[in-house]
């Protein structure tokens, strides 16, 4: 397969796929006096006019959110269709402190979901239905019906995740109702869209539904960033409405898009051109430090791109073998190939006419590039058990299961090289990438993780006023990695050679809560969780994602040399929950605590596992409907991070640019609200984000700020439903036009404007 590919192509993959059989055992039960009725979990809320939803997808949580003992955040799809959010990224706004606030390094992009959250890396702790998504790629949210965060311990449901949670999507099944509906879509900076989503019963148990997405825009404000791409989703339900339920879901999705490689921070506060080892660049620092570059500015090349190819099949079969127990079986088959050629800003600033040192138009700025070529695939099957039974006077409501998991992935290296500079002031796109495929397989590996796990969780209704509840959960895994590494001692002439890698052990994953119901509708509770992380599968953890799964290392340096222990996270966290408002609206609160333990600390040559970092904080939230009219989401973290003996540059004991302890990417106070209140045909909506200051990760660089300011941005919302059958909405996102910072590289060179303020107009059928 060729690593450069003609634009605009459209590639069509037809997938066969098998389900597995499974065997199942009924648990006997006698003398139930409070019966629960099992039934298919859809998530959606409990009124057409309601935001809060009762409970997540996953059978692993069976209690409703009031009865939770965790912080999680349901979005479902009325927000983000009033916001017109078609990303992950933009949906992720509803919950405060999460997002992509990292453009990666000097020489290194992150692209699609590079999603930190309390201060962590999130990126390959993003779920499809329960099931790892691989590759960091741009999601869209056609065909999700709600996105789901889990705040805290998700180890002990998920296994390998990041120390700060997970992010579940909950996709779109077939269901017994005829239902037809259509979108289009345009506005500002070339924006057109196109959706549908189409539900036809087929007889009395059987469903067929067709989910399909189309767009084309620019990067809002940005010239030569360009997003193109189309997705098609496939669900049919059989047995629907009977004990015994199949759904076969099938997802393609077709990326083709010109990456935001970031402008310079030249002029930006922090910016000091004094603090570089270059005597030309210090030349110029008069000009630099007090002349922004326009925002729309390009520095790419002609041949950048970005192409994206996945496929997902899906088969899922459940079973109720009685009206207080299911059993469901799913397994999947999914693939993700990912390239891209991104060139952008380089770090060395000079000028043609050195007689006049602030003569803008002859300042240039160098090139630097980027590269991926990633594959990644997974295989799994997952069984569970769902029931309620009890003993003497306790009732327990229990989930159980296995699951396997197979992940592969490959990456292919490539060359490339810059030739040209831009001018720093008014590009032309004069840079130009050659990008050739690497010959000694430097930049190759392969890469397979399997693993084995079992789970069991375990709610028990001591009095109606008090339970207890506990989670277990076993890993098993292997690792087995083939790469190519430069064995010649420096100086030499580089030789590139195979080396494989192999690791295999147990991880043992545990949480604990308790809860107390002071009233029917209030909750009041207590939770703890222990989980670990295996070396060659973290990712950063300091807010810098990494595109791959998995990424075994023989460095001292590295948290991923297979020689280390697990890293290791414990999670406190006490809370309340409060239903009001006939119980449509939720309010929820928590104090909580998470530390991360055996992180490397350098002391001389040598390298230990010493190091940590906390997260503590405060975080509340509020979902649901005030009354018929008026909806509101909204959320607020206040969160204080400590790194103790932390290596990450070799000269320094801290990670974070400005020389504190704090985390890099973890703002101390984050707020978000969204408002809509409806008025017979007219719907009108508001909504508010804030991010507070936050600093970057340490870097040899020293130039670029060292702290990103923080920002509020308000958005707004207007719908007026014409007909039955046809509605019309406008959005107008950024109101206020706020300049401010959405992500900066570790270096502080490079930067990404926040959206300027833009407009989306949608047109809403129903048919």
């Amino acid at each position: 397969m060729s690593f450069i590919k003609t634009r605009k192509k459209i590639v069509s993959t037809a997938i066969a796929s098998s389900l597995s059989v499974m065997a199942t055992a009924a648990i006997a039960q006698d003398g139930v006096t409070q019966a629960q009725q099992l039934e298919t979990i859809h998530t959606k809320a409990t009124a057409e006019h309601s935001l809060k939803v009762e409970k997540a997808s996953s059978d692993k949580f069976t209690q409703s959110q009031l009865n939770t003992t965790q912080t999680m955040a349901i979005i479902p799809e009325k927000v983000l269709k009033e916001q017109n959010a078609t990303t992950l990224t933009e949906a992720l706004r509803n919950v405060p402190g999460v997002g992509t606030f990292s453009l990666g390094e000097n020489g290194r992009m992150n692209t699609g979901d590079a999603v930190t959250m309390r201060g962590f890396d999130t990126a390959n702790s993003i779920f499809i239905d329960g099931i790892r998504d691989l590759g960091n790629v741009t999601r869209d949210m056609f065909n999700y019906e709600q996105i789901e965060v889990f705040k805290g311990p998700a180890g002990t449901d998920n296994g390998r995740t990041a120390a700060s949670g997970s992010i579940n999507m909950s996709t779109k099944k077939a269901q017994l109702e005829d239902s037809n509906s259509a979108s289009l879509g345009f506005g500002s900076d070339e924006y057109y869209r196109a959706t549908a989503d189409i539900n036809k019963v087929i007889n009395d148990t059987t469903a067929i539904r067709f989910n399909a997405m189309g767009e084309s825009s620019d990067g809002i404000g940005r010239d030569g960033v360009e997003n193109e791409k189309w997705a098609a989703a496939l669900s049919a339900g059989f047995g629907l409405g009977t004990d015994l339920r199949l759904f076969l879901d099938f997802l393609h999705t077709e990326q083709d898009n010109v990456l935001d490689g970031g402008i310079p921070t030249v002029g930006l506060p922090g910016f000091d051109a004094n603090k570089s080892t270059n005597a030309s660049i210090k030349s110029l620092a008069s000009y630099l430090n007090s002349h922004k570059v326009d925002t729309s500015n390009y520095y790419g090349a002609s041949e950048d791109f970005d192409d994206v190819t996945a496929d997902m099949v899906t088969a899922r079969i459940e079973y109720d073998l009685n009206d207080k127990t299911k059993i469901k079986n799913t397994s999947r088959w999914g693939k993700t190939e990912h390239q891209y050629l991104t060139t952008f800003s380089g770090n060395a600033f000079t000028t043609t006419n050195s007689a006049d040192p602030e003569d803008a138009s002859s300042m240039r700025v160098s090139g630097s590039t980027n590269n991926s070529d990633t594959e990644n695939q997974i295989i799994t099957n997952q069984t569970s058990l769902v029931t309620s039974f009890n003993t003497g006077k306790l009732k327990h409501d229990l989930s159980t299961g296995v699951e396997f998991t197979r992940e592969e992935m490959k990456t292919r290296g490539w060359t490339a090289t810059v030739t040209g500079t831009n001018s720093l002031y008014n590009p032309q796109g004069t840079v130009s990438t050659a990008l050739v495929r690497n010959t000694n397989g430097n930049g190759d590996s392969e890469g397979q993780m399997d693993t084995y796990s079992i789970f069991a969780f375990d709610t028990i209704e001591i009095s109606p006023q008090f339970s207890v509840n506990g989670g277990v959960r076993l890993d098993h895994y292997k690792l087995d990695s083939d790469s190519f590494i430069n064995t010649a001692v420096s100086g030499q002439p580089a030789n590139y050679q195979a080396i494989n890698l192999k690791d295999d052990g147990n991880l043992f994953n545990w949480k604990v809560g308790a809860l107390y119901k002071p009233t029917p509708n209030g909750s009041l509770y207590a939770n703890y969780a222990v989980q670990q992380q295996a070396p060659g599968t973290i990712t950063g953890g300091d807010g810098i994602g990494n595109a791959n799964a998995f990424a075994p290392s023989t460095g001292a340096s590295s948290n991923n040399n297979l020689e280390l222990d697990p890293q290791e996270i414990e999670t406190i966290e006490i809370g309340a929950k409060w239903e009001f408002f006939d119980n449509r609206l939720l309010l929820t609160g928590a104090l909580f605590q998470t530390e991360l333990t055996n992180e490397l600390e350098k002391d001389g040559d040598l390298y230990y596992q010493t190091g940590e970092k906390s997260v503590k904080g405060v975080e509340l939230g509020a979902i649901g409907n005030i009354n018929d009219n008026w909806q509101v989401v909204a959320g607020y973290t206040h969160q204080k991070s400590d790194i103790k003996n932390v290596t990450q540059a070799a000269s320094s004991q801290q990670v974070s640019a400005d020389g504190s302890n704090n985390m890099p990417f973890t703002p101390s106070d984050a707020f978000t609200l969204w408002t809509t209140y409806t008025m017979d045909k007219w719907s009108i909506g508001s909504g508010a984000r804030y991010n507070g200051e936050m600093t970057k990760n340490k870097d040899g660089n020293q130039v670029g700020p060292a702290v990103i300011p923080d920002y509020w941005v308000f958005d707004s919302m207007v719908s007026y439903q014409a007909t039955p059958n046809i509605g019309i909405q406008f959005n107008i996102n950024n109101l206020f036009d706020e300049d401010y910072i959405n992500g900066i590289n570790r270096g502080g060179l490079r930067y990404i404007t926040g959206a300027e303020r833009n407009y989306r107009m949608t047109l809403n059928f129903k048919f």
